[in-house]
């Protein structure tokens, strides 16, 4: 196992959190650095979109591939249970 270095109050706030949640500080940290780069994911795949949506040719191309996708949808196939989930 590798040793990090943290400020005092990354410490300090690991450690209440550890104590809140009941989880070692070890997976406290594993837990935050995982939605950290969830939120990361998110906000650049949205900063693509916008990008996309901006080039008015790309968007268009972009719509055209989704409703092409839509079309699959009637296929005649039986709809997976996690259609009917909504």
């Amino acid at each position: 196992m590798a040793t990090l270095r943290t400020s005092d109050t990354t410490h300090k706030n690991l450690k209440e959190l550890s104590i809140l949640t009941g989880l070692p500080m070890q997976t406290v940290l594993d837990q935050a650095i995982s939605a950290y780069q969830k939120d990361i994911f998110l906000e650049k795949l949205n900063e693509d979109f916008a990008a996309l949506r901006a080039n008015p040719k790309a968007w268009q191309e972009e719509q055209g591939e989704r409703e092409l996708w839509e079309q699959s949808l009637s296929d005649g196939l039986i709809s997976p249970e996690w259609s009917d989930a909504g």
